[in-house]
């Protein structure tokens, strides 16, 4: 669960890459309050100025540039909208029905990477089922106008389960054109441990929603097909090592120990049984130092900065932050005020 949904602006400049852009309009899409507040963020490489490009979004969550450099831009509420100068389209027609309560809703966006030949557009979402449950699923259709033409449902997280908290939901495409989709546990803490479930998991998918050929075989027989790596809380935060080509994950931790990590195929994350943070009523979690057999974070942080939208930043126009991960934070307790 996260402590606190207002989210600040680290860096918004507005010019440049679209690879840039990608990482920091997500941040300035989510940051209308801090925007409110400053304009301009001091970093270590020099005074960053904020600009605000649209407002009057209901609780942004994910974007896609397209290749005509229009901006595709997903509300909570259940909407794929296109930001073009500054200007936002209608919501398009085709979209998904979604479980908007607490954090679900609609979630990320993506373009297939052979999207000029195929036109393919992926959401990721929360599904209502029945009596009151919901699961984060993944569907895709193709772009049409302002349309979202044929959609269909392609993966589904299992089981359904009641609650508002915690769907995850970042779709990243590897070269090879898998999808790694990020998923949570929903708030129910034990199955993260549970390999027939896919709570607290990342699944590596074919583009048509089947199992990749290459996850990982565990020795638990009622292992699902879908699983890469497992043991984890609510990951928001995911992007794609452009060299090495491993996943990277930032997940939110309960009270303290958000963590980032590689996501390594067939590794046990450890939530809940060890975090670096502890729970919300004041009860200690063992840390992962006490238990090795858990793959453990590479960086955690307490306070949390709940992490949501990372890339990996490989351009030129900044030299300071070349070759740098970037990570988007909706809690920067340091940028309040």
């Amino acid at each position: 669960m996260r402590k606190n949904t207002r989210s600040q602006a680290v860096a918004i400049p507005l010019v440049g890459q679209q690879k840039i852009l990608i990482s920091f309009l997500t941040l300035l899409l989510f940051s209308l309050t801090a925007l409110a507040q400053k304009s301009t963020v001091r970093t270590d490489a020099g005074d960053v100025q904020v600009h605000k490009i649209v407002e009057n979004l209901d609780h942004p969550w994910g974007m896609a540039f397209l290749p005509d450099g229009r901006l595709l831009v997903t509300e909570r509420a259940g909407t794929l909208r296109i930001l073009k100068d500054s200007t936002l389209s209608e919501p398009l027609m085709g979209t998904p029905e979604v479980f908007a309560q607490g954090q679900g809703g609609m979630l990320d966006v993506a373009l297939h990477p052979n999207f000029q030949e195929n036109q393919y557009i992926y959401l990721s979402f929360a599904e209502p089922g029945n009596n009151g449950t919901a699961s984060t699923a993944l569907g895709r259709g193709k772009l049409e106008g302002n349309t979202i033409k044929d959609f269909e449902t392609i993966f589904r997280m299992e089981p359904k389960v009641e609650g508002p908290n915690h769907f995850g939901g970042r779709i990243l495409f590897t070269e090879g054109n898998d999808i790694f989709l990020t998923l949570a546990e929903r708030f129910k803490f034990e199955p993260a441990q549970d390999l027939s479930s896919h709570l607290g998991t990342v699944v590596r998918l074919e583009d048509d929603g089947s199992a990749s050929e290459e996850n990982p075989t565990f020795k638990d027989a009622n292992a699902l097909a879908e699983i890469w790596s497992y043991g984890h809380r609510n990951i928001e935060s995911a992007a794609i090592h452009p060299e090495t080509g491993a996943l990277w994950v930032a997940e939110m931790g309960p009270m303290g120990g958000d963590e980032l990590q590689p996501a390594k195929a067939g590794k046990n994350y450890g939530w809940p049984v060890v975090s670096w943070g502890d729970n919300y009523d004041g009860t200690e979690i063992p840390k992962p130092t006490t238990r090795p057999e858990f793959a453990d974070a590479v960086i955690h942080w307490t306070p949390t900065i709940s992490p949501s939208g990372m890339i990996f930043y490989d351009g030129d126009l900044f030299p300071e932050w070349k070759n740098s991960m970037m990570i988007g934070g909706l809690l920067l307790p340091e940028l309040c005020g």
